[in-house]
């Protein structure tokens, strides 16, 4: 009797007004949690501690819309992958299937928040992020990246074309300067000639008249070649690679925004440059203390540590230690003269701002190591 008196009352208060409330008010977070991840523009999908599907936005259902009938509760993201290599879609994974499968999955199992680029058969590329949840899980970004891409193909080609005209600009003042210079330099010295001949005065007065005009056409053509040397040596388009000795230059980057490192990271990549990319002023510093950097590039408002909070760090650390001054340059949306300012004091050596111009950068970071 008292076992069904004690069924009763629990099956009443499981049942109650209580549960009812905290059901309804789960079912509105779980809501609400889906309506705020929809309107992100990134494709975002949440896996259980198994590598299970739990809930994707629209965005990332949009993304792998060839694969999209696959994503339900419960179903694991590997098995999607592989149905989506079977399809055809990732074209990378094409002839080596097995490999491409187990080196996803291998990310996925362990997630350390690195990214990787995935291209689509569609011709678009996505840059891919994910990190483990605290209950074990994995949280998944998805960005698109293809006119990022595809920018940097126009970049490449452009210093390309641009290496290739300045080649051709040097040979075009070089053919010039053999073909002006060598009929001068006869002139000159069939006048010179004559002149040691038995000559009348008036011919003796001719030939001097030849050489004066010789001479004047002589540095005529001197300047006007020289001029054409010179506007190659500024190149308003500026440098296409970075002085580099006997190893690529090294550069860590310090932005906030993952869309701006890939950007520079593109930029540098494309002048010969290896970059190092990280997110705050902090990590900044960190990196700067482990890695040999010719230089820094830092965004100057970013959480946690600022850039201008970076730079003055290393800079204490430099003399403190007695290490040699890692040039560092601020890249920034702001751009006031209190702002350029701030920059100097830190220690900054230049302070460029956004949006960035690739041979804007070059030309400061040469300018820096110079």
């Amino acid at each position: 009797m008292a076992a069904s008196r004690l069924r009763g009352w629990f099956a009443k208060i499981m049942g109650g007004p209580a549960v009812a409330r905290a059901r309804a008010e789960a079912k509105q977070a779980q809501d609400r949690l889906r309506d705020a991840i929809d309107v992100l523009p990134e494709g975002i999908v949440f896996l259980d501690a198994e590598g299970r599907y739990i809930l994707w936005n629209r965005s990332y259902a949009e993304i792998y819309h060839r694969s999209a009938d696959l994503f339900r509760p419960g179903a694991r993201l590997i098995d999607t992958l592989r149905e989506g290599v079977r399809r055809g879609d990732y074209p990378d994974a094409i002839g080596k299937e097995d490999e491409w499968l187990a080196a996803r999955l291998a990310k996925l199992t362990a997630p350390q928040g690195e990214r990787h680029e995935q291209r689509l058969s569609d011709g678009r590329w996505l840059m891919i992020e994910e990190r483990r949840t605290s209950d074990g899980g994995v949280i998944g970004l998805r960005v698109d990246i293809t006119h990022m891409k595809n920018q940097a193909a126009a970049l490449a080609q452009a210093l390309a074309h641009a290496e290739a005209a300045h080649k051709a600009k040097n040979d075009f003042l070089a053919d010039m300067s053999h073909e002006l210079r060598t009929p001068l330099n006869g002139v000159l010295g069939l006048a010179q000639a004559l002149e040691n001949t038995s000559l009348e005065p008036e011919q003796r007065e001719l030939v001097a008249e030849i050489r004066i005009s010789a001479r004047q056409l002589d540095r005529l053509v001197t300047g006007l070649l020289d001029y054409g040397e010179a506007d190659l040596a500024p190149d308003t388009d500026g440098p296409s690679h970075l002085p580099d000795g006997d190893r690529p230059v090294r550069i860590l980057a310090a932005d906030d925004n993952p869309t701006n490192r890939r950007v520079i990271s593109l930029m540098l990549a494309a002048a010969g440059a290896e970059v190092v990319t990280v997110e705050n002023g902090f990590e900044a510093v960190e990196a700067w203390r482990n890695g040999n950097f010719d230089l820094l590039l830092v965004d100057l408002r970013m959480p946690v540590a600022d850039g201008d909070v970076a730079i003055r760090a290393v800079r204490d650390e430099e003399a403190a230690r007695g290490l040699r001054r890692t040039p560092a340059i601020v890249l920034s949306a702001n751009t006031s003269p209190e702002d350029r300012e701030r920059s100097a004091r830190a220690g900054a050596d230049g302070h460029i701002g956004k949006p960035i111009k690739a041979e804007e950068l070059l030309g400061a970071i040469e300018a820096a190591l110079a």
